[in-house]
């Protein structure tokens, strides 16, 4: 009997070893660079010559995509988080094609791998504290120290504060990673309970159509998981380039 884990294996296609150094190319590179590529080929596409001016389709999903991720940074960030604007864009269009290409059957979801979703929030936990920093230099420190608090308490709000900052690098990546992952196993486990009823046959696989209709809503919801994960990870991602802009 298959795993449901076994979605998640991670397989070498071409393997290359560099010492003790594992630079394999796998299924989650390939589809990586597959998701990378369409998404990357529709942007082309639809602003190829500065668009039409009666939008298509595909024209007018990208737009409301830029919109809609133009108004998170003016709303979270302000008029200063603009220039960001172009690395929050790529953010939530790299996690969301890779959450929805990965409810295609028989594909690979990347963002359910920890390694994936951890590289992103510790990278973008890194790049914000360098926009602290360079903000506002050494001032960067009374981000750890609440407006108004006592003296008395500030060595311990100190450390609290630190160790809450510290373990947004942590949080980011595994609330995507653990939405995915949860969601796709309970669809596979559902699923193969549902064809195992039918294989039965007899009134067992009369029965299978309740936990089949189910795989069927779980799917849909999934497909809003998707878009949700995506937006939690981009929000949460400017509120934290806010703070080191603005501080409190």
């Amino acid at each position: 009997m298959y795993s449901p884990l076994e979605q998640f294996s991670i397989l070498s296609l071409i393997p290359l070893h560099i010492g003790n150094v594992y630079f394999s190319f796998t299924n989650s590179s390939l589809y990586m660079l597959l998701f990378t590529g369409l998404v990357g080929a529709l942007f082309y596409m639809v602003t190829l010559n500065g668009g039409k001016l009666v939008p298509s389709r595909w024209q007018s999903v990208v737009e409301m995509l830029y919109t809609f991720i133009l108004d998170m940074v003016e709303g979270q960030v302000g008029p200063k988080g603009k220039k960001y604007f172009p690395f929050v864009f790529t953010t939530f269009s790299f996690i969301l094609f890779a959450n929805l290409i990965g409810m295609v059957p028989y594909s690979f979801t990347v963002t359910s791998h920890f390694v994936v979703t951890f590289g992103l929030s510790v990278s973008i936990f890194i790049g914000v504290t360098i926009i602290g920093f360079t903000t506002h230099g050494m001032h960067f420190f009374s981000f750890f120290l609440p407006p108004g608090a006592p003296l008395a308490l500030a060595p311990l709000l100190v450390v609290l504060e630190v160790v809450s900052y510290s373990f947004r690098a942590v949080s980011l990546g595994v609330r995507l990673f653990a939405n995915m992952m949860a969601g796709h196993t309970l669809v596979k486990i559902l699923s193969g309970f549902a064809w195992t009823m039918l294989g039965v046959g007899g009134a067992l696989g009369v029965a299978s159509i309740i936990p089949f209709g189910v795989v069927f809503a779980l799917t849909g919801l999934e497909i809003g998981v998707a878009f949700l994960q995506a937006y939690v990870f981009t929000i949460l991602t400017c509120i934290y380039l806010n703070d080191a802009i603005h501080l409190h």
